[in-house]
């Protein structure tokens, strides 16, 4: 199953369990640790943490959720930012990799994390951001779980200020905010080959007329054009897959996809998936952006600089990142809908 970023209060995220950023004695403190006392009943919850008694930095329990949404809450105290230099890396590593094993024991399907330590703690967000996605991503190759990342607004996400700055000047330079600017930028030109656009179009005209004749002399069957269909989207997904010498599990995962999707589509001949699940698949097997715009087109759809979306993906497919954890990064801040999942 994949990973998501969310902006969201995370004592609101209905999944089986949500994690709490907790401090070594689990007493209520503040910031996410302090809503989720609060939203799950603090007495119930600070008598099942008083059981367990203290956490040890980078380790991980559990209770139950109470009044939350979520069945359950595990508790993980993170590092306290020294300067990088107090193992603190390594410690907030420990902080997802104990989560996310303690709630794949225990059966859970879905899993909502707050960005750990990036808060009073003073973790560095951009840096805290990328061991989580790091440690998450590689988690769930080798395991079947939602995962989701939440934060509350964008001042708590560390997208790095170098690829912010990247992609906005690469949206300045590609995006166009609808089609009459490019019909005006155009204009200019159309108006001086005018005389020759006429001719030619005239010519066309002639040889279409031509064409119909032809046609109508040599009507086909329905079965006839049934037979000379393309492949679908789902054929020309499996053959990629295949040229690229990938299996279909790397490839699902590396999309960010839910295996049940990828089953439905690999046996559903004909299934038409959303346009950032086709792209997720492009981005999974590095496809170039020719290649990607022909995978695309299987589906019905193509790449237009009239929409972020569309050129914040040819950036990255240009730049050779494939990286769909660090595109969905960057779609999330320039708020786009997010690819897989």
């Amino acid at each position: 199953m994949p990973l998501e970023i969310v902006r969201n209060d995370i004592t609101k995220m209905q999944v089986d369990v949500i994690v709490n950023a907790a401090n070594s004695s689990l007493q209520k403190g503040g910031g996410v640790c302090g809503a989720i006392f609060s939203a799950a009943g603090r007495e119930q919850l600070q008598a099942a943490c008083n059981e367990i008694g203290a956490c040890a930095v980078g380790h991980a329990v559990v209770t139950d959720g109470f009044q939350l949404h979520a069945k359950h809450i595990i508790h993980t105290v993170g590092p306290i930012w020294q300067g990088g230099a107090a193992n603190e890396e390594t410690l907030l590593t420990e902080c997802y990799k104990n989560s996310l094993t303690l709630a794949a024991a225990h059966g859970f399907d879905s899993i909502a994390f707050p960005l750990i330590s990036s808060g009073i703690y003073g973790y560095p967000k951009e840096q805290a951001l990328q061991i989580a996605i790091s440690t998450i991503s590689s988690f769930l190759l080798d395991h079947d779980m939602h995962v989701y990342i939440v934060v509350y607004d964008k001042q708590a996400f560390g997208l790095s200020e170098k690829l912010f700055t990247s992609i906005h000047a690469y949206i300045d330079e590609h995006y166009v905010e609808g089609n009459d600017v490019r019909f005006l930028r155009n204009r200019q030109l159309f108006d001086e080959e005018l005389p020759q656009v006429i001719e030619e179009e005239i010519l066309e005209t002639l040889i279409f007329s031509q064409e119909i004749v032809v046609e109508n002399q040599k009507k086909r069957s329905l079965e006839d054009v049934l037979n000379q269909l393309d492949e679908s989207f789902s054929e020309r997904l499996l053959r990629l897959i295949d040229e690229k010498e990938k299996t279909d599990v790397e490839t699902y995962k590396r999309a960010n996809i839910d295996r049940r999707l990828f089953s439905k589509i690999r046996n559903s001949v004909h299934y038409t998936p959303l346009k950032k699940t086709v792209i997720a698949f492009a981005i999974a097997l590095e496809l170039n952006l020719d290649e990607t715009v022909d995978l695309l087109s299987k589906a019905g759809y193509t790449l237009s600089h009239s929409s972020k979306f569309d050129v914040i993906i040819e950036y990255f497919i240009e730049e050779k990142n494939f990286n769909i954890h660090e595109i969905n990064e960057a779609l999330f801040t320039f708020d786009q809908v997010l690819l897989g999942a």
